[in-house]
């Protein structure tokens, strides 16, 4: 039988289930690294490389994740120590849990930042600071790279918008699951889901360029793949779902036990994938109308796609519109790695989701003022020869990150017996449940490890 907790909270529906983690998966790298990537890589070639890593890393240990969510019916550091406990497992397994929580605590706490200049950037683009930069007499590129980099060197600004971010995730998440969390996504992912929609058929449909994109994107170019590009393509699959951040067993334990793992899984990869294409199809017409340069990065987001919003006809509407969109993908990934930690406390503690949002929220807010103020006042503060935000950004991407999915794949497909496994899954003894534990016991982990040492050269 299945480990559920009868007064642990549920998700009303599926359909909520998949939006919520969906709005966790999709995130800043679904915007300015995806449709890069894409289309320097083999355009189609890589997609059909990519969709096969999210098949054989990606859905594979967003499944695990979940199901350990589910079946210990708790935060992901109880539903760890649960299982562990149940099975007579070693201890040091526990560390499966913690691993993901102390790694959302760590990159929201940088995340945070950066959804405050995608909060800004919206107000920028509906004042016409955008416009007023390429009419002047700098060059549009030079006065749009020094709107940003003032924007960076202004710590109270960066407090600000800091504050800002978490602020409202702390709202959201305090007022729990349903009241919360599922209001949220109810708004927030529809309103996602319709700008893009918007902005991909404003490209498609004024630009004269939209065919440029496709080609740009989907013409299959297998000689341009290499190597290098699979290795790309899989460091993506694994970062690209949210793996690793304790989001998912967080979102797991909600999940009732009538809903399907396996085919919510399928269906967020799926989402989030198209997410990241239209996102190259909204954003590349633009670039090319414009004959800027297609980057990979914070720049492409807030320097070359400002240069094309404050040419073009009703540039500071579709900016406003397109920072609102990549706000709303940065806020529901950002409540997402605030649940994990929150809702630990609650259960261990016994503390209201409203104490433990606030403790937790003003941990996070104060670590990250590190990241904050570490292009300004700290930015002399250096280890690794990183200022203290790329630290945070490569600890958690290139060690913490990976380790974490590792260990998740080895729990459930070796630790965990067959049999619980297949109860929590809700899955026939065949070729579907088979072909899922052979590729997370002996073929995840490696690629994983394949990740995480592709991180460290």
């Amino acid at each position: 039988m299945a480990s559920t907790n009868p007064a642990h909270p549920h998700w009303s529906s599926r359909l909520l289930f998949v939006l919520a983690a969906t709005g966790s998966a999709v995130g800043l790298g679904n915007v300015w690294k995806f449709p890069y990537i894409t289309g320097e890589n083999g355009g189609g070639a890589f997609v059909l490389v990519y969709l096969f890593c999210i098949v054989l890393i990606g859905v594979p240990i967003l499944m695990a994740e979940v199901l350990i969510g589910r079946r210990g019916g708790s935060s992901p550091i109880r539903s760890a120590r649960r299982l562990v406990d149940q099975l007579g497992a070693k201890r040091g397994w526990r560390i499966v849990g913690w691993m993901g929580v102390i790694s959302s605590i760590i990159v929201l706490s940088f995340y945070s930042v950066v959804t405050g200049w995608a909060l800004i950037y919206i107000w920028y683009a509906l004042s016409g600071r955008f416009t007023e930069a390429v009419s002047g007499d700098a060059e549009p590129g030079a006065a749009l790279e020094g709107m940003f980099s003032g924007l960076l060197a202004d710590p109270a600004m960066l407090l600000g918008l800091h504050t800002l971010a978490m602020a409202i995730a702390i709202l959201i998440i305090g007022r729990g699951v349903r009241e919360g969390l599922e209001r949220a996504v109810r708004v927030l992912m529809p309103g996602l889901f319709l700008i893009l929609l918007i902005l991909v058929a404003y490209a498609a449909f004024t630009t004269g360029r939209f065919g440029e994109g496709l080609d740009f994107m989907f013409r299959a170019d297998f000689s341009a793949l290499s190597w290098n590009a699979v290795l790309i393509a899989l460091g993506h699959a694994f970062f690209s779902l949210s793996i690793g951040l304790g989001a998912m067993m967080a979102y797991g334990s909600y999940l009732p036990q009538r809903v399907s793992i396996a085919r919510s899984a399928l269906l967020i990869a799926a989402l989030d994938t198209l997410v990241a294409l239209l996102s190259g199809l909204a954003i590349f017409p633009l670039v090319f109308a414009y004959d800027l340069i297609p980057s990979q990065g914070p720049g492409l987001i807030f320097i070359t796609l400002p240069i094309a919003f404050g040419q073009m006809p009703g540039g500071a509407v579709i900016g406003a519109l397109f920072f609102v969109f990549l706000s709303l993908g940065a806020l529901t990934s950002g409540i997402s790695l605030l649940e994990p930690s929150v809702e630990h406390l609650t259960e261990q503690k016994g503390l209201t989701r409203w104490k433990a949002a606030g403790l937790v929220g003003g941990f996070i807010w104060l670590l990250g003022i590190a990241s904050a103020l570490s292009f300004s006042s700290w930015s002399g503060i250096k280890l690794l020869d990183r200022n203290l935000f790329d630290l945070f950004d490569y600890l958690s991407s290139n060690y913490l990150l990976p380790l974490g999915g590792l260990l998740t794949a080895l729990f459930v497909g070796w630790v965990m017996p067959r049999a619980d496994s297949l109860d929590e899954l809700r899955m026939k003894d065949g070729i579907a449940y088979r072909s899922w534990r052979f590729v997370l016991r002996y073929v995840s982990p490696w690629l994983v490890a394949g990740v995480f040492l592709y991180g460290l050269i």
